[in-house]
């Protein structure tokens, strides 16, 4: 049985994910149970573990510190594959300027930036802040989670504010809205994405049957 923890701190897609999982598992025709908690020893007892996130990074932090979902996190990088979704990749860095400003987990080194208020192309045309649907993403490290996804696939993406890293080791890939940003990380057993797999149709999928064959390594 492949047990996968989605951490509930109300603060995401949780169930869009977990039918999405439950999905790529009938299609590996693999035992796959899911489980949506908070409960640590559950989170403790799976085998791998889905961080997600949707909304303001301060009420994100405020519900992770308050049910102890920092030390629930904490405790599973140390041990099994942990895939970060969106703000919940946002979570894992040092801090954020959204919400003027916003101290994070500090499990990967780097900072959230705000896309900006006058986002332009390259052909001088205003783009719209959320940054909002589908979007190139250049794989620039290769990684297990890769496996099948083709180069430049596009995933749906609705954020305000991005990752920057001087680590650039963890980068695993890119995409650009104006200027390039940080789209995946890896850090040993962690991938985080600043996209949403679970809303990016069969490249998404791919990337969660390989989340659901990963041991961890690279």
């Amino acid at each position: 049985m492949n047990k996968i923890a989605v951490i509930d701190y109300g603060m995401g897609n949780l169930h869009s994910v977990a039918k999405a999982l439950e999905h790529v598992g009938r299609e590996l025709d693999e035992q796959v149970e899911v489980v949506v908690t908070a409960d640590a020893n559950v989170i403790a007892g799976a085998d791998r573990v889905i961080f997600p996130g949707v909304g303001a990074i301060r009420d994100c932090m405020a519900e992770i510190l308050r049910l102890d979902v920092d030390q629930i996190v904490k405790d599973a990088i140390q041990s099994k594959p942990v895939l970060a979704i969106c703000v919940g990749m946002q979570a894992l860095m040092n801090t954020s300027e959204e919400n003027g400003g916003v101290e994070c987990l500090g499990f990967l080194d780097g900072e959230v930036r705000y896309f900006g208020d006058d986002l332009r192309d390259t052909d001088g045309l205003r783009l719209k802040v959320p940054h909002m649907g589908w979007n190139q993403v250049s794989q620039t490290i290769d990684h297990p989670l890769w496996k099948d996804v083709p180069d430049n696939s596009r995933f749906y993406f609705v954020h305000s504010y991005y990752v920057q890293t001087q680590q650039r080791g963890m980068v695993t890939g890119t995409a650009n809205y104006s200027n390039d940003f940080v789209a995946t990380l890896a850090d040993n057993n962690i991938f985080a994405v600043q996209f949403h797999p679970e809303k990016s149709q069969a490249v998404g999928l791919t990337l969660l049957r390989n989340f659901l064959l990963w041991d961890g390594t690279v």
